[in-house]
């Protein structure tokens, strides 16, 4: 099994003394740093982001679920 190298790029945001502006240069390596992460990514990544997004939304509305679920119960069970 052959190890797959990624090359690491050097990115800094300190501006030493230097304008505060990016320079080509490390736009360039912002980019390359950006489709280094990009690649490192399975194939399931978009799945995996939509289910922990979905998790998120229904874990902090899950006691308010469990109180609409119950109050239609309620009703439910008054009508019948």
């Amino acid at each position: 099994m052959s190890a797959k190298v990624i090359p690491v790029t050097h990115w800094s945001t300190a501006s030493h003394g230097s304008s505060t502006d990016t320079s080509p240069m490390e736009l360039s390596d912002l980019g390359e740093h950006l489709d280094q992460c990009k690649g490192s990514r399975g194939h399931l990544f978009a799945l995996h982001c939509a289910m922990e997004a979905a998790s998120h939304f229904v874990a902090s509305r899950f006691v308010t679920t469990l109180l609409v679920i119950a109050l239609l119960i309620g009703a439910a069970s008054l009508m019948f």
